[in-house]
């Protein structure tokens, strides 16, 4: 392999290789492997966007190269989604020219073979230039807004690739999702909150008396542990709205979307464990309670 090849391939496999640190399964084992590209490739996308909203690209500026990007401006975030935006349009231009980044061009026969949509891969887009302009949330609407772009789209596109999509599948799987992120919010109060980001409605903030000052605490006081166990109950509530997606389908995807809910269960508990705690660090389930909530979901209960 020349050195020309090996970086576009380094770039990729920097990104690919967050997948084994995520809440959820990207692409399992057990997946027909045509299913395992086509889900790495946009699982490559979604990694890609985030990384680049939240400033955690590769150092050394590869990426911003890749896209075109001027090495001055190589840390302007939105910059870089502009750009991303535009690769994207190449990727859905086929009498154009063909996408700049790797992860883009590695999308590039999904995007054929599975006849995907830009939208979804849009809405991605549009939830980190989110990021960079709306650093609190005043409602738990508002807050569903940004899931519906942050996080709905990539359930969609799971249905999209494996060949499933119908109207209530996709609003079963918008409701996992965004219980899912709602998930990964409480998880990373401490962590967004050091990013100037804040995922807690403010309205449920002044209901339970709970200030930004008391998100910096090491520890939790009892009004923000309630705050956490009110989120948490949404969260929960989502994901049982959203589980009997996991029913309506057959064979290795029913294991995959099982895994996506219990995931989203385990965090639950997990953080019902921690006592609501969670400003000392994310409370992570453990295999063993990961599998039992695979199980419950499985056969229809919890």
């Amino acid at each position: 392999m020349t050195a020309a090849h090996a970086r576009p391939a380094a770039m990729e496999r920097a990104t690919l290789d967050k997948a084994a640190a995520e809440n959820f399964p990207v692409a399992p084992f057990f997946l027909p492997k045509a299913w395992r590209a086509d889900l790495m490739a946009v699982y490559g996308y979604a990694r890609l966007v985030d990384d680049i909203g939240d400033g955690d690209l590769a150092p050394g500026g590869a990426d911003a190269r890749a896209l075109g990007v001027p090495a001055e401006r190589a840390d302007d975030r939105l910059a870089l989604l502009d750009a991303l935006e535009a690769d994207l349009h190449r990727l859905f231009d086929p009498a154009g020219p063909r996408p700049r980044h790797p992860l883009m061009l590695r999308l590039e026969p999904t995007v054929r073979l599975r006849a995907l949509t830009p939208e979804p891969f849009l809405g991605l887009i549009a939830a980190n230039r989110q990021d960079q302009l709306v650093k609190r949330y005043e409602t738990y609407d508002d807050l569903l807004a940004y899931c519906e772009l942050s996080a709905n789209p990539v359930g969609r596109l799971v249905l999209a690739v494996t060949g499933t999509a119908t109207p209530e599948r996709i609003r079963r799987s918008d409701a996992v999702c965004t219980a899912l992120q709602i998930v990964e919010h409480l998880q990373d109060v401490a962590e967004d909150l050091g990013r100037d980001r804040i995922y807690l409605p403010a309205a449920d903030m002044k209901l339970f008396h709970v200030t930004e000052a008391d998100l910096a605490a090491p520890t939790a006081g009892a009004s923000v542990r309630a705050l956490v166990a009110y989120q948490a109950e949404r969260a929960r509530d989502l994901l049982d709205e959203g589980a009997p997606l996991v029913s309506s389908v057959r064979g290795r995807l029913r294991l995959l979307l099982a895994g996506f809910v219990a995931g989203g269960r385990a965090a639950v508990r997990a953080i019902a464990a921690a006592e609501y705690d969670v400003l000392p660090g994310p409370p992570k389930p453990g295999k063993t309670q990961l599998l039992r909530e695979a199980g419950v979901t499985l056969r229809g209960k919890g």
